[in-house]
């Protein structure tokens, strides 16, 4: 006889409707990277346009072809989740999409990140043990903590060096204005700082 499993035992992370219509009724391409990272924050915009969530967005991307493989905004507040941020949502999506817990067993056809801005500690993290290649980011974590005091974390000195060991290439600050404005957005619209401890 099979345990019986409480219907509270899983959780569901779930992209905002808005989004998930947007990724059935198109599978996009962006051979070129700077479309990538404004397809992204875009993405940023919408959620904070849609009130879905935090003012970040990320997306994995083939790096040759620029096809996408997941996409995620952060869903920290709907979800009462607080590790549901972009990246991760995004890293999870490309890897069910790949079928794969490895972005990277397939050394033909690497992988990247595109994210709105900078990843925290907890996604640089996930970034570390994804299997992506490469990261590009726009906003700084200095601009997401200055402009709305996000905690970011202890991130390490070192720490783009670190991914490079790892044989993950990290290009900051792509459309760093873009990306801003969209933070800058959030706060003009009160947007929640989800900070678990007040003050760092």
């Amino acid at each position: 006889m099979k345990p019986e499993k409480s219907p509270n035992s899983g959780v569901l992370l779930t992209l905002p409707v808005w989004l998930e219509k947007q990724l059935d009724a198109e599978s996009p391409v962006f051979p070129d990277p700077e479309a990538r990272m404004r397809w992204v924050i875009g993405l940023s915009l919408h959620n904070v346009e849609f009130r879905s969530g935090g003012p970040f967005a990320a997306a994995v991307f083939e790096r040759e072809t620029g096809r996408l493989l997941g996409a995620g905004v952060n869903r920290v507040e709907p979800l009462n989740c607080s590790p549901a941020h972009a990246e991760i949502m995004a890293i999870a999506r490309a890897q069910k999409q790949d079928g794969h817990w490895d972005l990277g067993h397939d050394a033909a056809r690497p992988t990247e990140l595109v994210a709105s801005a900078q990843p925290c500690l907890m996604c640089l993290g996930a970034v570390l043990w994804s299997g992506v290649t490469r990261l590009v980011y726009g906003a700084s974590a200095a601009d997401v903590t200055s402009i709305l005091g996000f905690d970011e974390g202890p991130l390490p000195d070192a720490w783009r060096q670190e991914l490079q060991k790892r044989g993950i290439t990290v290009e900051g600050e792509r459309l760093r204005g873009e990306a801003v404005a969209v933070l800058d957005l959030y706060k003009r619209k009160s947007g929640t700082v989800y900070n678990s401890r007040k003050g760092f």
